[in-house]
């Protein structure tokens, strides 16, 4: 089973194997926004015990009319809230957001391929 993800219309791939070895670049590094749609914040907030108003209370801010997740602040990088350092990984795995579960295909990498390869030791020309 090949561990090299294509996705039609990006001109690059994705390694996965690199995600064992990398620091979390993708949850991790400069500020930015993880949306999160109704349904997703649904999900979440179950998965993590919640009450929807909770959740939203504790982990999201609005920008404009969305809601994105917050970051926490560790020496000289943002990080996701969900970003656990002891293992590496995400605490929300299971039920992360759209937005995390197709990156690094993401339109806007389309035409930054090496601004992305800075991010994603995974990336790899096709």
């Amino acid at each position: 089973m090949s561990n090299i993800i294509k996705k039609e219309g990006f001109g690059y791939s994705f390694d996965a194997r690199a995600c064992s070895a990398c620091q979390a670049k993708c949850c991790t590094g400069e500020s930015g926004y993880i949306y999160v749609n109704a349904a997703e914040i649904e999900s979440i907030s179950d998965f993590l015990g919640l009450s929807v108003n909770d959740f939203t209370q504790n982990y999201l801010f609005k920008n404009g009319y969305k809601y994105s997740i917050k970051e926490r602040k560790f020496n000289d990088s943002h990080e996701c809230a969900f970003y656990d350092r002891t293992s590496n990984g995400c605490a929300i795995y299971e039920v992360r957001p759209t937005q995390c579960r197709t990156f690094p295909f993401w339109d806007y990498f389309k035409t930054r391929v090496d601004e992305l390869k800075l991010e994603c030791p995974g990336v790899v020309d096709v």
